[in-house]
Order: structure tokens, then sequence, then C-alpha cells
């Protein structure tokens, strides 16, 4: 196929998300659908101003890393020009917690992941393993990246995001109170978004933990079309 435009994987940081895995699931996608895709293992390349004016769509899957002060003002500059990006789980909402810049671009934060009553944990990452839904906003019936698609069910890391309201939500989840949590009334937080960048788009969806989690039929969905939206 020939390929008109540009994307960008930016993967790394914490192994748990499996980032080379979970990137290579929508590689193909991506090159089915026009790109020539660029793999890098760092953000460095966000340095790179002329390259970086080349690229119509980064897709970043980089967990609790760090970026330098001119790697991320090369995102951001890419970005407001242009650039779209795309990303899901902490490899887009938990990347760089040393850059509050980093975090105002995106719209939303990591904060935890509640996990299963503290009976029932046994000291691995299923311990944050637990049932809840997805749940679409009115928006979402006439938008491209969820048209179609119903609220479902995931077995998997419920996040629970800090956010602003300069995003477009197209997916909640809420997150009850239990009697074990310190919270006392249910939280309603963001698990599908859009943000409008200078001329960039940004696509989130907070599920993702796991390459069986992003072959959920649903969610693949919503990356495969988030992806191709954010694109310039």
């Amino acid at each position: 196929m020939t390929t008109d435009r540009t994307a960008l994987v930016v993967r790394g940081g914490w192994d748990g998300h499996q980032p080379v895995e979970a990137t290579n699931l929508f590689i193909p996608h991506l090159e089915s659908s026009g790109f020539s895709v660029r793999i890098e293992e760092s953000p460095a390349v966000y340095a790179d101003a002329e390259y970086m004016a080349t690229v119509d769509l980064i897709v970043q899957c980089n967990t609790m890393n760090t970026i330098e002060k001119d790697e991320f003002a090369g995102l951001r500059s890419a970005i407001e020009a242009g650039t779209g990006m795309a990303g899901w789980h902490g490899g887009i909402a938990d990347s760089y917690r040393n850059n509050s810049d980093y975090l105002h671009l995106i719209g939303g934060q990591f904060a935890c992941h509640p996990g299963k009553h503290p009976d029932e944990r046994i000291g691995d990452p299923s311990d944050n393993y637990i049932d809840y839904r997805i749940e679409m906003t009115e928006a979402a019936a006439a938008h491209p990246i969820t048209e179609g698609i119903s609220d479902f069910d995931l077995t998997t890391e419920q996040y629970w995001v800090l956010n602003d309201d300069y995003i477009d939500v197209l997916a909640t989840t809420t997150l009850p109170a239990r009697e074990w949590d310190a919270w006392t009334r249910p939280v309603v937080s963001p698990a599908v978004w859009t943000r409008q960048w200078g001329a960039g788009r940004i696509f989130v969806a907070t599920p993702g933990h796991s390459v069986d989690v992003l072959q959920n039929d649903n969610v693949r969905t919503l990356i495969e079309r988030g992806m191709l939206w954010a694109s310039r």
C-alpha cells in the first residue's frame, strides 16, 4: 500500500504495560490505513523539530518514564502545529510525572486504581483487577470514535483520573465508595476523551493495562478509531 501519512510510535517505561507487545498490536492497523510507521524506544525523538514537523500521528505507550525539557517542548510544538497524539492507559495518562506541563497537555492524569477487598488480595497485579463498566456519554453516539459502541464491562484496572474540563468526554466509569475505601461517595472519572490543542488533536482511552484488555473488541475499536481521528 502507498503510504501518505507518517506515524511515530514512542514506547517504553514500565514493562508491566507490555509496551512492545501492546503497540505491535496496533501497528498493522496503522500500516493498512496508509501510515508509514517509525518506532522509537524513548521520547528523545520529540526534540528533533525537523522530523516532528513531518509526523501526522504520535502513538505513545510510555509509562512512568521521564521527559527532558527540550523533548517536551518538541512534543507540544508538534501537536500545536497539527500533529495528532493518541494512547491508552498509563502509556499516555501516566507517562511523565516529572513534567506538569505534560499533564496539562493531556488533560487527565492517573491517580489510582482501586483494588479488591483487602482479604482477597494476594500481592500481585491481579489485586487491582476488578469488574467495572465503561459508560458512553451522550456525545458518544454521534462521534466517529464511539459511534455504534454501547456501554460495556471489563475486568481489569479501573482508572481514577484527575482531569480538567477542557476535555471532551466520550465515556466515563464510576468508582464506587466501598466499605474499605477512604472516599465516601461514588466518583465518576473520564474513561475515553479527546482534547484539542492548537491545531492538534489528542485521544486518550484509560482501559489497556495489558494486551488481553487491548484485544477486547470494544477497546480495540476505540483505540483504532481514536488513532485515525487524532491524526493530522
